[in-house]
């Protein structure tokens, strides 16, 4: 991967808790000089609650351990499978702020999707990235949603997005669904949502992997992040 003066690390699988604090004390410790950098990972099974987040989203944790976190947004399941980038990103130095940044890395998992075939999706008001359950490889956009209609009808969240700005810099980041074990999706309202549908690239037909897929995503992260 090239990496264009970032400091990218792969870390394999790894605790959730554990990175959550090594993305805390690198903020807390960087100084306006140190590199920007991008840390892709898988974690072990764990919920993780934003500052948002309500315990009644959470149904059915049972062995799942649940970690509060101050991110943005409700709760979310992480596990082996997906694909999880943090990028550590100063955007005052970066020169964008947070809006433009969340758009940024949401067209990373987009453009990533597009490479495997896949067209996703923006819903308004809903962070993240949606695919078509029926017609995954439909590149029309969405229609326009009525008042009072269900804006996910027919579709699936494919990567869930949460972040932290901390003086200008950031931490926390997204996920990518590769090929997972989507069971305990079930037993939480994903992102705040009762009965929204949670799909990876396997279910909807590609056969990949979380090497592969971390390698593209990566990418294209550091393409979009770049000043």
């Amino acid at each position: 991967m090239s990496t264009g003066g970032w400091d990218v690390r792969q870390l394999g699988q790894v605790d959730y808790a554990t990175t959550y604090a090594a993305m805390q004390a690198f903020t807390a410790e960087r100084s306006p000089d140190t590199p920007d950098a991008l840390w892709l990972c898988e974690h072990d099974p764990v919920y993780t609650q934003g500052l948002a987040g309500l315990a009644a989203h959470v149904l059915q944790p049972g062995d799942i351990p649940v970690v509060q976190s101050n991110r943005g947004g409700q709760v979310t399941y992480h596990g082996p499978g997906q694909v999880v980038a943090y990028p550590l990103v100063d955007l005052k130095r970066a020169g964008y702020y947070v809006k433009e940044y969340v758009y940024r890395l949401e067209e990373a998992v987009l453009r990533t999707l597009r490479i495997f075939g896949i067209t996703g999706h923006r819903v308004a008001g809903a962070p993240g990235i949606y695919v078509r359950l029926a017609d995954p490889f439909d590149h029309s956009a969405l229609r326009d949603v009525a008042p009072g209609d269900d804006p996910f009808r027919g579709l699936g969240k494919i990567s869930a997005l949460g972040i932290k700005v901390s003086r200008h810099c950031t931490y926390h980041g997204l996920a990518l669904n590769v090929a997972m074990d989507l069971t305990p999706f079930a037993r939480i309202n994903p992102c705040g949502y009762a009965g929204l549908q949670t799909v990876d690239l396997s279910t909807m037909g590609v056969s990949t992997d979380t090497a592969t897929v971390t390698e593209v995503l990566g990418q294209q992260l550091l393409a979009l992040l770049t000043p």
